[in-house]
């Protein structure tokens, strides 16, 4: 990988490409420090430092932000209202015809859908931005704090509607900024600025559990944390590039006096074929009953019982109903983006077939018992890689949002095999030495 890098910026159109990346990411990590108009600066540092280990319901999303959302900047609401349209109308795709006759119309399909997908985020960052501003006028944010009902002290119309305008803005310009790596810089630029976001939070939470360690004045602690988080990027580097190939053969045809086809080929069908997406989903689902309960009033049976079940993560409840929502929707996401079906009407539509397998329907049976055989694996490792925060918070006290665990270590070591593959592609293409040297 560093090899890869360092040829990368000896030739000098990679070298603009990257140092354009760069640039582009340390304007958005600026922005994630801009405190938006409206908001007592004093009074939410004060609430951060007073702030317990638990980030509670807005955890994922303060992750996803690079720590801009408890910190209410103008990056507060950070890349998330882009993942989740792009979620939104992925999952819809399937669901109505139109969009699906989009996406097969090629790049011009692909256009049109990514135009919807940036009216949806902006519909979706007023949506977050009002309700982030909500729980910040009445001292939801920060529970516990004695000045969080003071974070915003003019709690006019006026200047919730300028906090508001002002995040949307924000979520505007952080989509603009990936766009703008994706068509100028390496590429994947939405991707990149997930991975900028999550690892800007990884001294911060690595340091904390050194100074909450008791061992050797907490480097036992820190040492351990480390050593675990290179064996997982092991592990996830591992599964994240185990794939099942399955061969796929296609016969010789005679178009007057040439030959076409009689080439040999293979599916790749990926262990985690889902990606990160049913951590993503369960996360969310989970978060549900605990803003619901936590808004609501009174103190109702049902209300102390999801308290007590539902919102700490090292609740038996809590774990198992996590671990049980990971492989649902591990299964549910792979059943919507791969449609066995279709690949097989595809590969007989050209002439291709699987040895031994007939084409057409019997080839979709093949596919699809192929596929639920290797979701298994791949589903319980998801889960099993989410619960690392939970076993982190029992053994070392750290919090939810333990730095090499679940989302986290998923985004960074897939954002990061990515983006490598595509510079060594970039690489090859400006480079190829051949076969003879």
């Amino acid at each position: 990988m560093l090899t890869a890098f360092a040829r990368a910026f000896k030739t000098p159109d990679l070298r603009k490409k990257l140092l354009f990346t760069l640039g582009i990411i340390v304007i958005y990590r600026l922005g994630t420090h801009v405190p938006i108009p409206g908001v007592s600066y004093k009074n939410v540092q004060a609430c951060i430092d007073n702030q317990s280990q638990n980030q509670g319901l807005f955890g994922l999303v303060n992750m996803f932000s690079g720590g801009a959302l408890l910190q209410i900047t103008i990056f507060a609401l950070g890349i998330m209202p882009y993942i989740t349209a792009s979620i939104i109308l992925q999952l819809l795709t399937v669901v109505i015809p139109r969009l699906e006759a989009l996406k097969k119309e090629g790049q011009a399909g692909t256009a049109k859908i990514t135009q919807y997908t940036r009216y949806l985020t902006i519909a979706l960052a007023i949506l977050q931005g009002t309700g982030l501003v909500a729980t910040a006028r009445t001292g939801t944010l920060f529970q516990g704090c004695p000045v969080a009902s003071e974070i915003v002290p003019d709690q006019s119309i006026f200047v919730t509607i300028t906090m508001v305008i002002t995040m949307t803005a924000g979520t505007a310009c952080v989509m603009w900024l990936g766009e703008l790596i994706t068509d100028r810089g390496i590429g994947n630029g939405m991707s990149i600025l997930m991975f900028i976001s999550i690892a800007a939070t990884f001294p911060s939470a690595l340091w904390a559990i050194k100074e909450q360690g008791d061992l050797a004045d907490g480097w036992i602690e820190f040492g351990t944390v480390i050593a675990v988080g290179l064996f997982m990027v092991g592990l996830v580097v591992f599964v994240e590039q185990a794939q099942r190939r399955i061969p796929v053969q296609y016969a010789k045809r005679m178009i007057g006096r040439r030959s076409y086809g009689g080439t040999s080929t293979y599916i790749p069908l990926k262990v985690n074929q889902a990606g990160i997406i049913p951590v993503i989903f369960a996360s969310s689902l989970l978060y549900i009953p605990a803003l619901v309960a936590q808004f609501a009033g009174g103190n109702s049976g049902w209300k102390r019982w999801i308290e007590a079940n539902l919102t700490t993560g090292d609740h038996p409840i809590y774990i198992a109903t996590y671990f049980i929502l990971i492989v649902f929707f591990a299964f549910f996401y792979v059943a919507i983006s791969f449609n066995p079906e279709e690949v097989a009407d595809n590969m007989k539509k050209y002439g291709g077939f699987i040895p031994g397998i007939r084409a057409g329907r019997p080839t979709a049976e093949y596919l699809s018992y192929v596929l639920n055989r290797i979701t298994w694996p791949g589903s319980l490792y998801l889960g099993l890689i989410a619960l690392v925060p939970t076993m982190a918070l029992v053994g070392f006290g750290a919090n939810q949002n333990f730095p090499f665990g679940g989302t986290s270590i998923l985004i960074i070591v897939g954002v990061g095999l990515e983006t490598v593959k595509q510079i060594e592609s970039q690489l090859q293409q400006r480079n190829y030495e051949g076969f003879l040297r």
